[in-house]
């Protein structure tokens, strides 16, 4: 692909997709060999745009098919349908799609029909768990059968796409283009002040941030959605109520399924700060300052190792097992004792907390865009 312009389109549609996309492209907005253009679905709205200001990107399509309360088949159905009608309008060469949105599925199956080439960045993550996570399990393996380009972030993850039959001509071990993203705004938000950031300034009068020991919880899976985010929230309550000292922080998700139980069961703790969604750089910021995390997201379970930062996962499965066998991040399940008890460990024991706080990366050593980029020239 390297005697003439490749057109390419950069299709993404969330935050997590946007934090990951952005290294890539970087990347091949160096190489004057392509014509980029960049496609945002608006799958989530306001946090893709605080994202996309982050990295300095300004989409050249935007679909802005976010709505309230749609269901994943109104979302899927009108996905299809936009990205049918943009992929006809600039017919790209090669589309490139990251990681196990309804987004991913989408654009994969409408380039397929477009007979279009697909490189899938983060290609082979697995829980071999149909409804965990939900509905990203299939969207990510559907996604595989339909893909060019592999781009593994792990060998791990290698693997698990060749017992699926797929050619080991076409998978890269690359890393995870998070890795990339992580050291690149950490650099920028590093020596910046709590009070010069807007969405932490607040936080910061009430905590005292850098001098408090910080919780930092996340959660917005479906899968949990109803008794599993009741039990998360009794966890986090039983963590603030034994440890009044710790300032625990939740900036809480959108979703009405996550906002009500949270609000409801965490709303009146006092050492319990529930905040609005923040922004990459602030929440990056907040992240390098914690004591420990709990989560069910995906890429935290990628950034915060390499941050050195103890992880509690709350799910009963994960995708990335690599940060599990290097013993930096633990699953727990959305399990109220469970996650009260391996917190209870990490904030009273020196000896469990340096076990966990490694400073151990095995997702990549932020270059994994620059060699997808050089992968795609050179085919």
């Amino acid at each position: 692909m390297t005697s003439s312009k490749v057109k390419i389109s950069v299709i993404f549609g969330t935050r997590p997709e946007a934090v990951k996309m952005a290294p890539v492209i970087a990347a091949l907005r160096k190489r004057p060999q392509v014509e980029l253009q960049v496609c945002v679905t608006a799958q989530h709205r306001r946090m893709l745009d605080e994202t996309l200001a982050a990295f300095d990107i300004v989409p050249d399509a935007d679909l802005d098919l976010m709505q309230p309360g749609q269901t994943l088949a109104q979302l899927t159905s009108r996905a299809v349908s936009a990205l049918d009608e943009y992929l006809e309008r600039q017919r790209p060469e090669v589309i490139l799609i990251q990681g196990d949105t309804t987004t991913v599925l989408c654009g994969a199956l409408t380039a397929f029909y477009h007979k279009i080439r697909i490189g899938h960045v983060e290609a082979g993550l697995r829980t071999y768990h149909k409804y965990s996570p939900f509905p990203e399990e299939m969207n990510r393996v559907l996604t595989s059968h339909l893909a060019d380009w592999h781009f593994a972030p792990t060998e791990t993850a290698k693997q698990s796409l060749l017992r699926e039959g797929i050619e080991e001509a076409r998978i890269f071990v690359t890393g995870n283009t998070v890795i990339d993203a992580l050291y690149h705004i950490r650099g920028k938000v590093r020596d910046v002040s709590f009070d010069e950031m807007v969405e932490l300034k607040a936080l910061n009068s009430k905590l005292d941030i850098r001098n408090s020991k910080i919780v930092l919880v996340t959660g917005h899976r479906r899968e949990s959605f109803g008794e599993g985010f009741r039990q998360i929230c009794q966890g986090i309550k039983m963590i603030a109520q034994r440890f009044p000292q710790v300032q625990v922080v939740y900036p809480v998700h959108l979703n009405p399924n996550v906002q009500e139980p949270v609000k409801r069961i965490l709303g009146d703790v006092d050492n319990v700060h529930l905040t609005e969604p923040l922004s990459y750089l602030p929440f990056v910021k907040l992240m390098d300052v914690s004591h420990i995390i709990l989560t069910d997201s995906g890429g935290i379970q990628e950034e915060a190792p390499a941050l050195g930062k103890p992880v509690l996962v709350m799910r009963e499965v994960t995708e990335r097992p690599e940060a599990v066998a290097a013993g930096v991040v633990k699953l727990v399940g959305p399990d109220a004792g469970r996650i009260f008890g391996e917190a209870e460990k990490l904030l009273t024991s020196e000896e469990e907390y340096r076990r966990m706080a490694k400073g151990i990366s095995p997702y990549g050593d932020g270059k994994a865009a620059e060699r997808i980029a050089d992968i795609l020239l050179s085919d």
